[in-house]
């Protein structure tokens, strides 16, 4: 098993920034995939970016390209959301996802998933 867990939300004004962190632990050496989705109130959760074992590949979903940016750590089992220019569409609870196959931006495909971490954006 593989265990995750986000930090890094809170409150920031429309404009500003926020980094989020996802620490994974446990069986991580099979690991491969990690990504972040949100499920804002009142709608379904979605994809927001992933990233490849090596770092070498980043998705994003549109809404967020060029503003967000998805790193791993050095170590391979921290990845991070640095998130720039919050609008208050982006107030939702983040989650950080694992998978122990390739980096993909389909929820389904991930295998572990983290409790989530509250970002909110206030105008």
């Amino acid at each position: 098993q593989v265990q995750l867990v986000e930090s890094g939300g809170g409150l920031v004004q429309a404009g500003g920034s926020l980094r989020l962190s996802c620490a994974a632990s446990g069986r991580t050496t099979t690991t491969k995939g990690m990504g972040w989705f949100r499920q804002a109130p009142g709608k379904e959760r979605e994809f927001v970016a992933a990233i490849s074992w090596s770092g070498g590949s980043t998705y994003y979903a549109d809404s967020v390209q060029g503003r967000f940016t998805i790193s791993r750590g050095n170590a391979k089992n921290t990845v991070y959301l640095q998130m720039n220019r919050l609008n208050v569409e982006d107030t939702a609870v983040y989650y950080c996802a694992a998978r122990d196959g390739l980096v993909v931006m389909r929820e389904t495909e991930y295998d572990y998933w983290g409790q989530g971490t509250q970002v909110t954006v206030s105008s």
